[in-house]
C-alpha cells in the first residue's frame, strides 16, 4: 500500500514537471538556441580576427619580397639592408617535428597498445592517469629539465659515440657534438608528445568491439595476431587522427624548442645535420620578437612567420579532426572494454 502511494505521488510529480516543460520548452529552447549560437560565433569571429591581424601585420614583407619571402634565406634586420627569407625555418619546423613523430608515434602506439590489450584492469586506470598527467606538465618545465640535465646525457652518450663512429663523413651527424641542437630539441619534442598520441590512441582502440577481437581467439589467433587483424584495420584511421593531432603539437612547440634547439638564423639554420642548431617557425617568434620595432618591416616578418605557421597547424588540426570525427562515427555504438 505504502510503495503504490509513494508510486503515485512521483508519477503525479512526473506529470507536473512534464506540464511545466512543455508550457516554458518554447522560451528555454530559445535561450538555449541564442547561447549556443553565441558561442559557436564567438569562435568564428576570434579565428577571423586573428587572421585578419596576421594578413594585415605581414602584408608589408610579403610586398617586398614576395614569394622569396618562402623560399629566401637571408635574415637581416639592420635598418636600410633589411632582408627576410622564412625557408631555414619552415624547414627546421618540419625536420624538427618530423624527427620528433619518428620516435614518438611507435612508442605511442605501443603504449596505446599495452593499455587496451595487455594491461590488467587495476593497472590501466592509474597507469592512463600518469601519461595523461605528463602531458599536463608545462613546456618550459621540459626545456628546463632538457636543459638542465637532459641535454648532457644526449651529449654524452649519444651525440659524442655516434660522432666517433661516423665523423663528419656522415652529413647526418657532422659538427661538433654540443647538445643544443636538432637532436636533442627533436628528442624532447618527442617526449613532450607522446602522452597526447598514446591517450588517443588507447581510447581508439578501446572503441573496437570485443566481437572483433573474440572472432580473432576463436579462430586461433595470438594477442599479437589478434590485435594486427582485428584491432589495428578497425582502428587505422583512428590512430592517423593522433598522430596528427600530436603533429599538430609538435609544430607549434616553442619554449621548450627553443631552449633547446640552438636558435642559429639565416641559412645557417637550414638543417643539414642533427648536431647543428637550428630554428622553428615558433622560436624565431620567441627569440626575436621582443627586438621588433613597431610598425617596422622586422615586425611585418615575425607576423608573416606566424601566419605560416598558423596555417600549417590549421590544415594539420582540420584534417585530424576530421579523420577523428570518421572514426568515432563508423564506430558509434561500439562496447568499449
Amino acid at each position: 500500500m505504502v510503495d503504490s502511494l509513494i508510486s503515485n505521488i512521483i508519477s503525479s510529480k512526473c506529470v507536473m514537471l512534464t506540464i511545466k516543460m512543455k508550457k516554458g520548452s518554447p522560451h528555454v529552447d530559445k535561450i538555449f538556441k541564442i547561447i549556443a549560437l553565441a558561442a559557436a560565433t564567438y569562435v568564428l569571429v576570434i579565428i577571423a580576427m586573428i587572421v585578419i591581424n596576421l594578413v594585415t601585420g605581414s602584408a608589408p614583407v610579403w610586398q617586398k619580397e614576395g614569394i622569396s619571402f618562402l623560399t629566401g634565406s637571408d635574415w637581416n634586420s639592420v635598418e636600410d639592408r633589411e632582408s627576410y627569407g622564412a625557408f631555414p625555418y619552415i624547414m627546421g619546423t618540419l625536420v624538427n617535428a618530423g624527427i620528433a613523430m619518428l620516435i614518438a608515434v611507435p612508442l605511442s602506439f605501443g603504449i596505446g597498445m599495452f593499455l587496451s590489450e595487455l594491461s590488467p584492469k587495476l593497472l590501466r586506470t592509474p597507469l592512463a592517469m600518469v601519461i595523461e598527467l605528463l602531458a599536463a606538465i608545462p613546456s618550459v618545465v621540459y626545456g628546463l629539465w632538457g636543459l638542465l640535465v637532459f641535454r648532457a646525457y644526449i651529449q654524452d652518450w649519444i651525440e659524442t659515440p655516434l660522432h666517433n663512429l661516423f665523423g663528419d663523413q656522415s652529413i647526418i651527424f657532422a659538427g661538433t657534438p654540443f647538445g643544443l641542437d636538432i637532436l636533442t630539441a627533436s628528442i624532447i619534442l618527442a617526449i613532450m608528445i607522446i602522452p597526447t598520441i598514446a591517450s588517443i590512441s588507447k581510447e581508439i582502440m578501446l572503441a573496437v568491439p570485443n566481437s572483433q577481437r573474440e572472432a580473432a581467439y576463436m579462430l586461433g589467433a595470438t594477442k599479437w595476431e589478434a590485435f594486427r587483424l582485428a584491432v589495428l584495420p578497425y582502428s587505422k584511421s583512428g590512430l592517423i587522427g593522433a598522430t596528427i593531432l600530436g603533429l599538430g603539437r609538435a609544430v607549434g612547440e616553442t619554449m621548450a624548442v627553443t631552449m633547446l634547439i640552438g636558435n642559429a638564423t639565416g641559412a645557417a639554420a637550414i638543417p643539414t645535420s642533427l648536431f647543428q642548431p637550428g630554428q622553428t617557425l615558433a622560436t624565431i617568434m620567441a627569440n626575436e620578437f621582443a627586438e621588433a620595432s613597431q610598425g617596422g618591416l622586422h615586425l611585418a616578418a615575425l607576423v608573416g612567420i606566424g601566419l605560416i605557421l598558423f596555417i600549417m597547424a590549421f590544415v594539420i588540426n582540420v584534417v585530424a579532426h576530421l579523420l577523428v570525427a570518421k572514426v568515432v562515427k563508423s564506430h558509434e555504438g561500439a562496447v568499449l572494454a
